[in-house]
């Protein structure tokens, strides 16, 4: 009667399993931006608690069994053949339910197949307490039922604790994580990477990473390494099903110095002010700012008109350096000259 129970509460659990991987396979949307694959992590919990509960059942029925001073009876024959086949039944959909889990990657395949196999376990231990009740041994069904007990329940704290783990965004293995790390500083223009942070969700992986390229790259050069970076850890490590990189000019792990500097409306207002006194900087063209280690670094982009003799370029490069000296979040000016007709750009670096 308790093993027929445990077959019942299973074919529950395996409505509960069906139910979830359809949704868990649902494409992301707008209340789900990640996907719902959270929802097979919670049905593979769920099915490691009702596992451990078995188990605790077991244990404490044969515990109960061997303190009960009434002789138990002794069952038909007709039994021992119903739990042998419940039990070979059992094992089959076990192996049959694994192999697809591995296949798929799903944790909560692979908790529905333990599932089975404990119910495989449990009908042994019914066939083992018929069998020894049958040849003059009532007790030894409850032995029995003890070890596998302990066994159901160490299967399920392996498949519960994993998944508990993953609810609360455990990172990835120490091996895994330098292995994405190596990944990442192959790709060209990475120079180093910071706040490599990791998380599992469903049988995939999502990385987040910070990586350092040159501070005078275009923007849509840094573009590019970010999609080669995150383009890398999806083809190339399996697990990992989509990554995060943010561009960064300097480790800012602790501390952004840059959050603390003016924005390019108030750096244009400045400059204006600064350089009022020089006539050529009424034909800037283009300005490009550069926020490294707490301070300004400026391009200018000029006409090559502005330069009506060969040391034009050093001489006026002075006069505006000159003029901005004073500002201490200025680290740096340079100016640029392009000549519309030949497309000729010239920075001057005196």
């Amino acid at each position: 009667v308790a093993d027929s129970i445990h077959t019942l509460s299973d074919l529950i659990t395996d409505f509960m399993v069906l139910i979830a991987l359809f949704h868990s396979k649902k494409a992301a949307d707008a209340e789900h931006p990640y996907g719902h694959e959270r929802i097979e992590t919670a049905t593979t919990l769920l099915l490691g608690i009702m596992l451990l509960a078995v188990g605790v059942g077991i244990l404490w029925r044969a515990g109960a069994r061997f303190l009960d001073s009434e002789p138990l009876l002794a069952p038909d024959l007709i039994t021992l053949w119903a739990a042998l086949f419940t039990m070979v039944a059992k094992e089959i959909l076990f192996r049959y339910l694994l192999r697809t889990a591995e296949r798929y990657n799903s944790d909560m395949l692979r908790a529905n197949a333990w599932h089975s196999r404990s119910d495989a376990v449990s009908s042994l231990v019914v066939v083992a307490g018929i069998g020894g009740s049958l040849v003059g041994f009532p007790y030894l069904d409850a032995a029995a039922a003890m070890v596998v007990a302990i066994m159901i329940m160490k299967v399920a704290l392996g498949l519960s604790w994993p998944a508990l783990q993953e609810l609360v965004d455990t990172g990835l293995d120490t091996e895994t994580v330098q292995h994405i790390r190596r990944l990442i500083l192959s790709v060209d223009g990475v120079r180093a990477l910071h706040l490599l942070r990791t998380r599992r969700l469903g049988g995939h992986a999502l990385v987040d990473v910070h990586i350092i390229v040159d501070d005078d790259i275009s923007v849509s050069e840094g573009h590019y390494i970010s999609d080669t970076v995150r383009a890398r850890l999806v083809k190339e490590i399996d697990s990992v099903a989509d990554a995060m990189v943010h561009i960064d000019p300097e480790d800012d792990t602790h501390f952004s110095p840059e959050l603390e500097l003016p924005s390019r409306a108030v750096v244009q207002a400045r400059l204006r002010e600064l350089l009022r006194s020089i006539a050529e900087a009424q034909h800037i063209e283009r300005m490009v700012l550069h926020y490294i280690n707490g301070r300004l670094r400026i391009e200018l982009l000029l006409p090559l008109a502005v330069l009506n003799h060969p040391e034009a370029g050093a001489v006026l490069t002075k006069r505006f350096r000159d003029a901005v000296s004073a500002d201490p979040l200025i680290d740096r000016l340079d100016l640029r000259f392009s000549g519309p007709a030949t497309g000729l750009t010239i920075k001057d670096n005196p």
